[in-house]
């Protein structure tokens, strides 16, 4: 997959949270710049880019925007990374770091990772007799803990760490729910009453015209026009 106009790159998933075995996959999330003229037709470009071996996610600006801006947990790990792991950080990029905390607001955060989480229970209450059955509900159940957890971070403080605390009890937690999922419940109710009992540290709704501002700069430095 070659994408043009990289703004930001960098290494996410399990090796971000300090959860990665030897057996795990290195994920990378990104975002990309669409050539501005390219917007003005009747078809616009593609708004993401996936791939696998290597796995890799890349949205374009306005996508990530908005995802950012509905407080999405996937994307939002993005403008939060460790300088470490970083692969590809432009000057447009850093802006979008700098504002970062802008684009979160109170609800959208608290209903976004807390609905992620849920997702995750669900997952776990759905499990098969497949044979790679405990693997994958050891893993939704690890989600499950670092999504509430990074969550209520993020919504009581208003700061986002992607490195998880103490890693082996992310495992052993896994292992707990992977032998009965019902244990998992527990801790998403704590978080539930948690958040509900918290005044936060964001804005109830966050600021889209930062988002909008600097979306227009990007546009400004992808505009070339080969026309007369």
């Amino acid at each position: 997959m070659t994408v043009t106009n990289i703004l930001l790159s960098g290494v996410v998933g399990s090796t971000a949270y300090g959860l990665a075995r030897e057996d795990s996959d290195v994920d990378r999330l990104g975002m990309f710049a669409a050539p501005t003229e390219a917007l003005h037709g009747l078809h616009g470009p593609k708004e993401s880019h996936v791939t696998t071996a290597p796995d890799r996610t890349l949205h374009e600006a306005a996508k990530w925007c908005r995802l950012a801006l509905g407080g999405n947990p996937t994307v939002m790990e993005l403008v939060w990374l460790p300088e470490e792991l970083y692969e590809v950080r432009t000057p447009l990029g850093d802006e979008l770091i700098g504002i970062r905390s802008t684009l979160l607001g109170a609800r959208r955060v608290r209903d976004a990772y807390l609905g992620y989480a849920t997702q995750q229970f669900r997952k776990l209450r759905s499990r098969t007799d497949a044979p790679d059955t405990r693997r994958r509900t050891a893993k939704h159940a690890r989600h499950l803990k670092r999504l509430c957890t990074q969550g209520y971070e993020l919504y009581a403080t208003g700061r986002l760490t992607i490195r998880v605390e103490d890693p082996e009890s992310y495992h052993a937690f896994g292992e707990q729910a992977a032998a009965d999922p019902s244990a998992a419940l527990p801790l998403l109710r704590h978080f539930e009453a948690a958040f509900d009992a918290t005044r936060g540290a964001l804005p109830e709704q966050p600021d889209e015209r930062a988002a909008e501002d600097w979306l227009r700069r990007v546009r400004r430095h992808f505009y070339t026009s080969d026309r007369p």
